[in-house]
């Protein structure tokens, strides 16, 4: 527990040099403010494996399409929003817009240029989200989607949103379903994080082109949900 604390005050920590350094680099252009919060992951990946035994390994990687593409992934940790960066190409990410308003984190944030929706703002942030992922896209940046929205639990879900889905048509894209045990070993409430090996599962992408958008959606859900429940069950 007392390393999980001394972990947590770091990460926290760590944060303003790091948002600091992004802001910093963004002067000289995209890609060294994006290399300094691609440096920062693997610095909060050390101190997980260094203070709290948590690591993590992946599965999948060759499925990973060769052009950017729209990652819809399960949100249930804090700990996949910031391994992600060493999983997947250089990215944005779609997030409430709340979080770019919060000092430090935020500035670093916003210098990356993610989607930051009102999620209260309906099809209105959907098609934000689908006109500003087709720019991302096109420049070469992959687009990471939580698609229920919010953290949830481990073992519940809600319903995906569209957004991924409609974008990845609009765009001619794939999208690439994550599932993985994050929740599991760094639960959303309280400090404590447990030993252990975080396992994030690429899947097989999937072209929606001419397909319903729920059909798509369904289809998706039930393999993170299924695998997501697999992992669980399997440690």
């Amino acid at each position: 527990m007392i390393s999980s604390v001394i972990f947590t005050v770091l990460l926290f920590v760590s944060v303003i040099p790091a948002s600091l350094g992004v802001v910093l680099m963004r002067i000289f252009g995209y890609g060294p403010a994006y290399r300094v919060a691609v440096a920062w992951a693997g610095f909060v990946d050390w101190m997980c494996r260094k203070l709290c035994g948590l690591s993590f390994a992946v599965e999948g990687r060759e499925n990973l399409p060769r052009e950017s593409a729209i990652v819809m992934m399960k949100h249930s940790s804090s700990y996949e929003t910031i391994m992600q960066m060493l999983l997947f190409p250089p990215q944005c990410w779609v997030l409430k817009r709340e979080l770019i308003w919060s000092p430090f984190l935020g500035w670093g944030l916003a210098s990356l240029q993610p989607i930051a929706i009102n999620r209260s703002a309906g099809r209105s942030a959907v098609s934000q989200v689908v006109q500003q992922g087709k720019e991302r896209l096109a420049r070469g940046c992959w687009v990471i989607i939580f698609p229920e929205g919010t953290r949830m639990p481990p073992g519940e879900t809600r319903r995906y949103g569209v957004s991924g889905t409609l974008l990845a048509q609009e765009s001619g894209r794939l999208l690439v379903p994550v599932a993985h045990n994050a929740g599991d070993l760094w639960p959303k409430r309280g400090w404590r994080k447990r030993r252990g090996t975080v396992r994030f599962c690429i899947g097989t992408p999937v072209d929606p082109r001419g397909r319903d958008v729920r059909e798509v959606n369904e289809e998706i859900q039930a393999w993170i949900e299924a695998r997501v429940a697999e992992l669980r069950h399997t440690g």
